[in-house]
């Protein structure tokens, strides 16, 4: 089973995927560091979050 993460998690996560897929990739570190440097995200723990939510996107969309 999969992690419970919240809806606004998942949201900003979708929604960053659509709006700049091109910057993001399957690697963690990389999207924290674009992440970082957008600025939309205040707290460390939930740019984390968001992060590691987009490897999720990302795999999901190539099927």
């Amino acid at each position: 089973m999969g992690r419970v993460r919240p809806r606004h998690v998942k949201r900003l996560s979708r929604q960053l995927v659509e709006e700049h897929e091109d910057r993001f990739e399957e690697d963690f570190d990389h999207n924290k560091e674009v992440l970082k440097d957008m600025e939309l995200v205040d707290s460390k723990k939930l740019r984390n979050r968001v992060a590691g939510y987009i490897i999720s996107v990302l795999e999901n969309k190539k099927f």
